[in-house]
């Protein structure tokens, strides 16, 4: 029996080549509908219902039943979940961990708290893989990715914050700067996986260039870098351009969001995701 990899579906990455993996969707609910966040949805059609939607719209993540059937028929599994500080993923899959192991007492479950979103799990994830695929032991690719996880940065350019704002991700007062006037807020991840603002940036190029400043400064060289963005391909492809321009041996790509990042990043939404030098 192989080792499992299950993650919370803000990874943005609903299939890995080569290895044993399940996703785990989270959900968005407004309007009288739920969106599971699974490969299947029209991302585009919710955003665009969303953007006209004038009550309230909330998230719920897996629950411990959720994880638990991700979890049976392995005993090697690696988890991974989106922030702790953003959402009870985490909390969910650690009980179901508790509880798995109490009825699979010769079971392995390590939970990988991403601290972050999107991008930054599929680089786990990624890293996961590659030790699965090379044969790796369990405890050695575990400890390989802890050393890996440490080297990973998280940036954001957003257009807007409602969501997150309504949600009680950040603060509303520095909500109401995104979107004035074509700011751009830029932001990463504090230690303890919340939103953070680092910058305000008037318009795309700007905030752009604010991005891979950042980068440079918080240790990239040019490594792997993962962009998501919620509709917003050609911004996407603007700052992978950008990236190679300075660093030419990067490795960069793009992914689309899914249910769950598209509602938090809102329209025209990147987040980057990136591993430093040790």
């Amino acid at each position: 029996m192989g080792i499992r990899v299950v993650s919370d579906s803000s990874a943005d990455l609903f299939e890995v080549q080569g290895i044993d993996y399940v996703t785990v969707p989270l959900q968005v609910m407004f309007g009288g509908r739920v969106y599971v966040d699974t490969a299947e949805v029209d991302t585009a059609k919710m955003m665009q219902r969303l953007s006209t939607h004038k009550g309230p719209s909330t998230t719920s993540c897996p629950n411990t039943y959720d994880w638990l059937s991700a979890f049976e028929g392995s005993d090697e599994i690696f988890a991974a979940t989106i922030s702790s500080g953003l959402s009870a993923s985490y909390e969910s899959c650690t009980l179901a961990k508790n509880h798995y192991q109490q009825s699979h007492p010769e079971a392995k479950v390590h939970i990988f708290d991403s601290k972050a979103t999107g991008p930054v799990l599929h680089l786990i994830i990624d890293h996961l893989a590659q030790g699965i695929r090379d044969g790796l032991p369990y405890e050695q690719i575990k400890e390989e990715t802890i050393a890996f996880q440490k080297r990973i940065r998280i940036l954001y350019a957003l257009e807007s914050l409602n969501n997150l704002a309504n949600n009680g991700r950040v603060n509303m007062a520095v909500a109401k700067i995104a979107g004035v006037l074509g700011i751009r807020v830029i932001g990463h991840a504090s230690d303890e996986g919340k939103v953070d603002i680092l910058h305000k940036a008037r318009g795309q190029k700007r905030a752009l260039a604010t991005i891979v400043h950042e980068m440079s400064e918080r240790g990239f060289t040019g490594g792997k870098a993962i962009i998501d963005h919620c509709l917003n391909a050609e911004g996407a492809k603007r700052l992978a351009d950008l990236i190679l321009e300075h660093f030419p041996t990067a490795s960069v790509s793009i992914v689309p969001c899914g249910v769950l990042c598209s509602y938090y990043a809102d329209m025209g939404g990147l987040i980057l995701g990136y591993e430093v030098a040790e």
